[in-house]
């Protein structure tokens, strides 16, 4: 064995404690198992507390070894959730405080799983705007007790740790994992950083990971991942003493100790297996031999299609020969998954021969062509077109015959491009959908608020939700404000008028009697569900269902009668910060 070769005077104190500490462990499993069967007195409680405490000093004698670290992690596990049985504490992680945003630690207290589970499965199959994931973000990750009824704290978590996943924002994940230290927890989070970044070629942030967890590594893969990070990093003898020690504890995977001991140095043959179970084991079969080559096929998964192209891997494709179709397809589908560049296809579709009568009568000739050739066919056309409508037409076609192969990414980038050179004004009536799905629209500039004191929500009174106004000054002026609207009988309370008048109400700023009848409120805009969570206090679950009402727009794409009972249900529930933030984004009028 090749730990025998590492007992030196360095490492044999840290072995020898370990195993003391070991067969100190084993002797007291009998005892351990007796604090399940303890009475509720407390004498029979002290003793077990006692006995604990005992272990825990036992134990903090070789704490300090990063090997004992290593291989004990799980029964240091059953010690800890020993003494959390016993008092009854109730761990709570998460990044927000809840005054932050105007909620409570107990915003899923009253919340219903199965109820909670359908809102989340909804949101699971859509693509959330950033207004949406924003308020995403603050449901999900905001200290708060987890909800209880049909609802186990794992599930929750598990929900927690998809959005964060599906959402894919690697610094957020990042600061909720090492502010929480729930890397036990959550090891699907971890996984998603290693191998995010592993894809992306940057080894050393995989690794930097780990020098951030202060508690044991437990997951398998992550264990591999740290060991090999140890090797990546210098500290060989390290990397060797805890796979040894992983080893005499029953790990078994042949194919990461070939390629571990050949990167430590005891063995110097090379292994040709390649596996694609994951990307770290990918990444292993490249950095063991010098001559690696790899051809991804139809099944290669995104994250590995990533790291060949990032890597510089992917240099045979350029070789592909027009006649191998299939390879041609491999690549068209490696485009459309974003881990080939449109360019090269595109040069590559170049490279086919037609005759002239083809190229003259594009139309009629590529619906007698396979799909990839028929693309190459009308690519070229387009190249060859002078004529802007024509063109366009061409690149409508080539569009669709993407799309119709469910590859529509494929063309993408490459498409807008062509796009920009088209004056919008030049383009036919029956091309303007498909000239404005396709086109890159530049993002907006932030726009400024342009007020105008004639309209209530325009006027500069909505600036109060911005803290710019005092309680005696907002109820002085939207009185006044009302009193003048009264005396004109042109002036029609809009649905953002109302929003703007309940939700200062709703803050408690007095408005005169007289004008309550400027307005009808009909509470039966409210859905039914969420009235009934506002009713039980469910903030946390009436922010997952507005969540789902915003969906894939953007705030000031709402519908007024859709704004109103956001806001009113806000209002209700005094979620007042994340309120003022709706109503400063959707009342004011902006202009460039």
């Amino acid at each position: 064995m090749k730990i025998s070769k590492l007992l030196n005077k360095k490492y044999f104190p840290i072995i020898f404690t370990l195993l003391l500490g070991l067969e100190s462990y084993a002797d007291d499993q009998d005892k351990l198992i007796d604090i399940w069967n303890i009475n509720n007195n407390e004498k029979d409680e002290s003793k077990t507390k006692e006995v604990i405490f005992e272990k825990e000093k036992k134990i903090e004698k070789v704490f300090d070894s990063n090997i004992y670290n290593m291989q004990l992690e799980k029964n240091l596990n059953e010690i800890e959730f020993e003494k959390n049985f016993l008092s009854r504490d109730i761990k709570i992680i998460g990044l927000y405080d809840p005054e932050d945003f105007g909620l409570d630690i107990n915003m899923w207290s009253n919340s219903d799983g199965d109820q909670l589970k359908k809102i989340f499965s909804k949101l699971n199959k859509v693509e959330l705007s950033n207004d949406a994931s924003e308020i995403m973000n603050i449901s999900m990750l905001t200290n708060a007790y987890y909800p209880k009824k049909n609802i186990t704290e794992k599930e929750f978590l598990k929900y927690r740790s998809d959005w964060l996943i599906k959402n894919s924002n690697i610094e957020l994940i990042e600061e909720y994992l090492i502010k929480n230290q729930v890397f036990d927890i959550h090891p699907e989070l971890v996984r998603y950083i290693v191998d995010w970044y592993l894809s992306l070629s940057k080894v050393d942030k995989s690794c930097e990971i780990f020098s951030k967890n202060q508690k044991p590594v437990e997951d398998v893969y992550l264990s591999k991942f740290n060991i090999y990070c140890l090797i990546s990093s210098g500290k060989k003898e390290e990397a060797q003493i805890i796979f040894d020690l992983k080893k005499e504890l029953g790990f078994r995977d042949l194919y990461f100790e070939k390629k571990i001991n050949y990167l430590l140095g005891y063995d110097t043959n090379i292994d040709e297996t390649i596996s694609e179970k994951s990307i770290l084991d990918f990444h292993l079969a490249h950095q063991t031999n010098p001559n690696f080559n790899f051809e991804p096929k139809e099944t290669t998964s995104k994250i590995i299609w990533k790291y060949l192209s990032s890597s510089n891997l992917l240099k045979s494709f350029k070789d592909i020969q027009v006649s191998q179709l299939e390879k041609i397809s491999i690549v068209e589908k490696a485009v459309h998954n974003k881990n080939y560049p449109e360019r090269d296809l595109l040069d590559l579709y170049k490279r086919f021969q037609f005759n002239i009568n083809q190229l003259l009568n594009v139309k009629g000739s590529y619906k007698l062509l396979t799909n990839i050739e028929a693309r190459a066919l009308i690519y070229q056309k387009i190249l060859l077109e002078s004529e802007m409508i024509e063109r366009l037409k061409l690149l409508k076609i080539l569009k669709n015959s993407f799309e119709n192969d469910n590859i529509g990414g494929a063309f993408d980038l490459e498409l807008k491009n062509f796009l920009e050179e088209i004056n919008p004004m030049d383009i036919p009536d029956n091309l303007t959908s498909f000239y404005y799905t396709n086109i890159e629209i530049a993002k907006e500039t932030r726009k400024k608020i342009k007020y105008n004191n004639e309209i209530l929500h325009q006027s500069k009174l909505v600036n109060y939700f911005n803290g710019d106004f005092s309680n005696s000054k907002i109820e002085k002026d939207i009185n006044n404000f009302l009193k003048k609207i009264k005396k004109n009988k042109k002036y029609f309370l809009s649905k953002k008028d109302i929003i703007l008048i309940e939700s200062l109400k709703s803050d408690g700023v007095k408005i005169e009697k007289k004008y309550d009848n400027l307005y009808e409120i009909n509470d039966s805009e409210i859905p039914t569900d969420i009235q009934i969570m506002i009713n039980n206090k469910e903030k946390g679950a009436a922010l997952l269902r507005i969540t789902e009402v915003i969906g894939q727009d953007n705030l000031e794409r709402i519908d007024e009668d859709t704004m109103y009972f956001i806001i009113s249900t806000l209002n209700q529930l005094n979620i007042d910060l994340i309120r003022n933030k709706i109503i400063l984004e959707v009342l004011p009028l902006k202009v460039s």
